[in-house]
């Protein structure tokens, strides 16, 4: 049986993003929230993922729904990644 399920709640963690620090029931707020992950920074798939969904970032917005990309990787691989692409 999976972690998370559809319409699950997700715990109210605190995390370290390329935003700073946050609390994730205060980013999601009262929208629907997609949690979606990649395997690591650097990849030539996960960037092309991670493209695609900036790429559709305003199309959820536009019907209220916030995106949330997950790694295992740390914030600084993440900047790294983010002037790399």
């Amino acid at each position: 049986m999976p972690g998370l399920m559809l319409g699950d709640t997700v715990p109210d963690l605190t995390v370290e993003t390329t935003h700073g620090k946050m609390k994730l029931h205060g980013f999601a707020g009262d929208c629907w929230t997609i949690l979606f992950s990649h395997p690591g920074d650097f990849t030539p798939v996960c960037t092309t993922e991670l493209g695609k969904m900036a790429a559709y970032a305003p199309e959820f917005e536009q019907r209220g729904v916030k995106l949330l990309g997950l790694s295992c990787d740390d914030v600084e691989s993440h900047k790294a990644w983010i002037e790399d692409m």
